[in-house]
C-alpha cells in the first residue's frame, strides 16, 4: 500500500466521521426530545452515549473501501481480521450502551474477536495466546479511560499516531491502514467529546478504538524486523491506559471495593479533586501518554536505546504512586447508637414538652386562683364548681369523660 492510498483513506475517514458526528450531535441536542417511558433516562443522553458509533462507521467505511479497492495487498487478512474483530466489539459495546450486559459475556465475545484476530493474521499458537490476551487486556485498559469528556479520543489519536509511525518504520504499511483511519476518525471527533462534550464515545466507541489499537500493536510487533526492539517499544505506546488501570485496581483493593464496580476512582478524578478542570485533566493525561508513545516509537526506529524505555516508566510509576495519595472515597458513615448526654437531655427536654402540650393541665385544688393573664387557660370545672376530670390516655371520647365528670359531681 502506498502513501497516496494511506492518505486518501484518512481523508475519507475523517469526513465520514464528522458529517456523521453532525448530524448525530443535531438529533442529540434536539429540545423537544422527549423521555423514555418508565422513568428511564432521556433519550438525548442515550444519544450522546452512542455517538461513538459515527467514529466506528467512518473509519470502519474508510477502511473497508480501501480493503475492496485491494490497498492492502498481500496483507488483506491480517486488516480484514482487524476491522472483522473491531466491528465486534464495537457491537458490542453498542447492545452494552442500550442494555447493560454481564461482564462475563463481554470478556467472551472479547476473546473470541481477539481469536479471530489472531487467526486470520496466521501468528503461532504461542504467540497467537499471547497476542490475544495482551488484545483483550488492552482493549479494555483504554475502555476505561473513557471517563472523562476528551480524554480517551485525545489519548487514542497520540497512540494511533505512534502506532502508525512504527508501521512505516518497520515496513508494514498495510498495517498502517487501520491506524490511519482510526487517526482521522478521532480527530474529527475530538470537537464534539471535549468539555463539555455534546456526543461521547460510550461503550461502542471506547471498545472499538481499544481493540483497534491493541491488535494493531499486536500484528505491527508479530511483523517487525528481527533487528528492531518491538517486544520493549509497543508496549509502552499503551503505558497510560495500563497505570489509569493498576491505579484503579490498587486503590480498589485497599478500600475493600470490588473491582468490576466503576466508580470515580480513576486518573481524571484524581485530578478533579486537586482543582484541575476537565479540559486541564484531558491535556495533562494526554501529555502524559505522548511521553511513553515517543520514546516506544523512536526506540522502534532504532533512534534509541531501549533502557530509554525505563524514564517514562519510572516516571509512570511514580505518577500513580502521587495519585494514589489523593483520596477518591469519601469516608464511610460510622452511625453509632450511642447518644452524647446533652442529646439524651434535649430529647427529654423535648418530649417532655410534647407530651406537656398533648394532656391537658392538672386540676388545680378547689378555691385555687384562676391563672393570671398569660399563664395558660384556666382549668375547666362543672356547674357546681367542682373540676373536670382530664380524659384517660386509653382515647375515651370527651362525652363519655364529660358524663363521668357529671356522675361525681
Amino acid at each position: 500500500m502506498n502513501v497516496l492510498g494511506i492518505i486518501a483513506s484518512g481523508v475519507a475517514a475523517l469526513f465520514i466521521t464528522v458529517a456523521l458526528a453532525k448530524s448525530a450531535r443535531r438529533v442529540a441536542l434536539r429540545p423537544h426530545v422527549p423521555n423514555e417511558p418508565g422513568g428511564r433516562a432521556p433519550r438525548a443522553e442515550a444519544l450522546r452515549r452512542t455517538g461513538g458509533a459515527t467514529v466506528v462507521l467512518g473509519v470502519g467505511t474508510a477502511t473497508g473501501v480501501a480493503l475492496w479497492l485491494g490497498a492492502a495487498d498481500d496483507a488483506a487478512g491480517s486488516v480484514g481480521g482487524l476491522l472483522a474483530g473491531a466491528g465486534i466489539v464495537a457491537a458490542l459495546g453498542l447492545v452494552h450502551d442500550l442494555k447493560p450486559l454481564r461482564t462475563a459475556l463481554r470478556l467472551g465475545v472479547q476473546i473470541a474477536a481477539a481469536t479471530l484476530v489472531v487467526c486470520l493474521a496466521g501468528l503461532p499458537p504461542a504467540a497467537g495466546v499471547l497476542a490475544a490476551l495482551w488484545i483483550v487486556l488492552v482493549t479494555n485498559a483504554f475502555a476505561l479511560l473513557d471517563h472523562a469528556d476528551g480524554l480517551l479520543t485525545a489519548v487514542g489519536l497520540v497512540t494511533a499516531a505512534g502506532l502508525l509511525t512504527c508501521a512505516l518504520v518497520g515496513g508494514a504499511p498495510a498495517l498502517a491502514l487501520l491506524p490511519t483511519t482510526l487517526v482521522a476518525g478521532l480527530a474529527g471527533f475530538l470537537l464534539h467529546t471535549w468539555h463539555p462534550a455534546r456526543l461521547r464515545l460510550g461503550a461502542a466507541g471506547a471498545q472499538f478504538t481499544g481493540f483497534a489499537l491493541a491488535a494493531s500493536g499486536a500484528l505491527i510487533q508479530a511483523a517487525a524486523p528481527s533487528g528492531r526492539a518491538a517486544w520493549a517499544a509497543l508496549p509502552a505506546l499503551a503505558t497510560v491506559a495500563l497505570a489509569d488501570s493498576a491505579l484503579v485496581l490498587i486503590s480498589r483493593r485497599r478500600a475493600a471495593r470490588s473491582p468490576l464496580r466503576d466508580t470515580d476512582d480513576h486518573i481524571a478524578h484524581r485530578l478533579r479533586r486537586v482543582r484541575v478542570t476537565v479540559p486541564g485533566a484531558a491535556v495533562l493525561t494526554t501529555l502524559w501518554a505522548a511521553v511513553p508513545v515517543a520514546t516506544g516509537t523512536l526506540v522502534y526506529a532504532d533512534l534509541l536505546h531501549p533502557a530509554w524505555l525505563l524514564l517514562p516508566l519510572a516516571g509512570t510509576a511514580a505518577a500513580v504512586f502521587a495519585l494514589l495519595r489523593i483520596p477518591a472515597y469519601a469516608p464511610p458513615r460510622t452511625g453509632s447508637s450511642r447518644t452524647t448526654p446533652s442529646r439524651t437531655a434535649a430529647a427529654r427536654r423535648t418530649q417532655t414538652s410534647g407530651v406537656g402540650a398533648a394532656i391537658p393541665a392538672a386540676a388545680s385544688a378547689p378555691g385555687a386562683k384562676a391563672s393570671a393573664p398569660g399563664q395558660g387557660a384556666p382549668a375547666a370545672r362543672t356547674a357546681a364548681g367542682h373540676p373536670t376530670v382530664p380524659p384517660p390516655p386509653t382515647g375515651r371520647p370527651a362525652a363519655e369523660a364529660a358524663a363521668a365528670a357529671a356522675e361525681r359531681s
